[in-house]
């Protein structure tokens, strides 16, 4: 089992907190999801400036999806 307090890839967070790679980006560009507490990009400097890979950290985004599902708001719902 996976550690809720590990960092994991946007594709690896995605299928452990149950929601597309897409609806993170969204929630991530709307400020759902705060850099450093939520998520962190790569430091890889082959990736850097354009498209760094995202890192997820799961008990923080595990608590602010969950939060929106305790409220019913859904993904859709926050990026419409």
């Amino acid at each position: 089992m996976i550690e809720q307090s590990m960092w994991l890839s946007e594709k690896e967070a995605s299928e452990i907190l149950r929601v597309d790679e897409q609806s993170l980006e969204v929630l991530r560009e709307r400020g759902y999801l705060k850099p450093g507490s939520h998520w962190r990009s790569s430091n890889d400097p082959t990736q850097l400036p354009w498209k760094p890979k995202v890192f997820y950290f799961i008990s923080g985004c595990k608590e602010v999806i969950d939060s929106w599902k305790a409220n019913s708001a859904s993904v859709d719902q926050i990026a419409a």
